[in-house]
């Protein structure tokens, strides 16, 4: 069974109306899923509410004390111009964290093994910053408590958004229990101009991390062609929990990028991480939304990825 989390709680978090990340995101997502019929085959959650504690295991206090405070005001920018800060942004986020740490909770003790939080996987939020629409890191955070409060050390997170997914890759570049592999555009064409194939991590960590830049406008035929180096890759590195950001901003049509998958492509990666979460991971994994600016494309890539786990 599948567990998927909505309600207005989690689509609190967004920058206003207008904005590419706005509120009305998760609302695109769940008419469609209601359309086919998806909500019938699914375990509904409400969205959960995390505590400070939880953000500190990835973010630094001072950072925390920065969102909470800007989150009161509703003022200024917590970065260098791409992410505003909003009244209730704190509350909006935590809901976001929450809800993860709830489906990880339900997928540890196998109640629900398999989890989608569809307004989550905000991957470019550094331990103290900031940064692209993201103000908390809620894969880092999944991370760290897969590590700290579940003993779960080999962790593999699998990133396909159009934009590299770069506060999760250097936060953990030097941990080699982190297996990363992340699909984007490459960043000489596009925020944030990381993720380049040499960077496979350091230190001990070298050769545990793989980024698959690909050109401006590459379709399934170039993301099919690349995809059994990620299962290659993911499966070597034997994880006991996977973490997949099914950005659908790969889409064809998005307003920020310029990939040019379509729908599919998040069903195949996600069928395909399924399985293997069955081989290595008692059936274990979360699938979290990310970016996606074109409604309807959101709509329809992340109810691939339900249907896949399904």
């Amino acid at each position: 069974m599948v567990r998927i989390y909505f309600g207005d709680d989690l689509g609190r978090y967004g920058f206003g109306d207008g904005h590419p990340f706005g509120p009305d995101r998760i609302h695109a997502f769940w008419k469609e899923t209601i359309k086919q019929g998806l909500d019938k085959k699914v375990q509904i959650a409400n969205p959960v509410i995390c505590v400070e504690q939880d953000i500190t295991r990835f973010h630094t206090s001072q950072y925390v004390e920065k969102v909470k405070s800007q989150s009161s005001s509703g003022t200024g920018y917590l970065d260098y111009g791409d992410t505003p800060a909003f009244q209730g942004m704190f509350e909006a986020t935590s809901y976001v964290i929450g809800s993860d740490l709830d489906g990880l909770e339900q997928a540890i003790n196998g109640e629900y093994p398999r989890v989608f939080v569809p307004i989550a996987g905000l991957h470019h939020a550094r331990r103290d910053t900031a940064a692209g629409f993201c103000v908390f890191n809620d894969a880092g955070i999944l991370i760290e408590t897969l590590r700290q409060r579940f003993g779960v050390k080999r962790v593999a997170y699998v990133d396909i958004d159009a934009h590299h997914g770069d506060g999760v890759f250097y936060a953990f570049e030097s941990d080699p229990d982190l297996v990363f592999a992340d699909i984007h555009e490459d960043g000489r064409f596009l925020y944030p101009g990381t993720g380049f194939a040499e960077e496979t991590g350091t230190g001990a960590a070298q050769g545990t991390k793989l980024n698959i830049p690909l050109p401006p406008g590459a379709d399934d035929t170039v993301f099919r062609a690349a995809w059994p180096r990620v299962e290659e890759f993911v499966r070597q590195g034997r994880p006991e929990f996977i973490l997949l950001q099914a950005g659908a901003d790969s889409i064809a049509g998005d307003p920020i990028t310029h990939m040019a998958f379509s729908p599919k492509a998040h069903g195949y990666a996600a069928q395909s991480l399924c399985r293997i979460a069955d081989e290595f991971c008692n059936g274990r994994i979360i699938a979290m939304g990310g970016g996606g600016y074109n409604r309807t494309n959101l709509a329809l890539g992340w109810n691939e990825v339900v249907k896949a786990m399904l």
